[in-house]
């Protein structure tokens, strides 16, 4: 079996569409109308047609038990572009137990959105305040093989 994407419902396209095409930058693949498949394997799907796919089950929004998660380096810019936007947060920056920065967000049917820097640039902001590969890898939980190898790559 071959994973393909995850699929979110939507309550309206449009608002969507706009949400994850102009405020988070999302290319799409795939646009079926009511369906639409972003670069990154995720999908929308209008909720009045999917809920016919399902025998008419009953759609839940704001549960809390799901994320779409995405990488941006810039944290703090893209914090402060939503925050100008409107975008309605789960919370600020923040550092999480293993040191990444991220931030979560809600979309317009209050599916949580995390953004968070990518592991290579976590591991680089914290060599640059003095840690260590071996502290780098005890406080983050990344084995120090691939901390090194990061470091490698990314040489000043």
């Amino acid at each position: 079996m071959k994973y393909i994407c995850a699929l979110i419902t939507v309550t309206d396209i449009k608002r969507s569409r706009y949400f994850y095409e102009n405020i988070l930058k999302q290319e799409v693949i795939a646009d079926y109308g009511n369906n639409v498949t972003y670069k990154g394997d995720f999908s929308i799907h209008l909720s009045s047609g999917f809920k016919k796919l399902i025998d008419n089950r009953e759609i839940k929004n704001e549960a809390n038990n799901f994320e779409l998660y995405f990488e941006n380096d810039d944290v703090d810019g893209i914090a402060g572009m939503l925050k100008e936007k409107g975008v309605l947060f789960v919370h600020g920056v923040r550092e999480q137990p293993w040191k990444q920065r991220v931030i979560r967000i809600y979309d317009p049917d209050m599916h949580i959105i995390e953004i968070g820097e990518s592991m290579e640039h976590m591991v680089m902001r914290l060599r640059n305040t003095g840690l260590t590969p071996e502290q780098i890898s005890r406080d983050t939980s990344l084995q120090l093989d691939h901390v090194k190898d990061i470091l490698s790559k990314f040489k000043e």
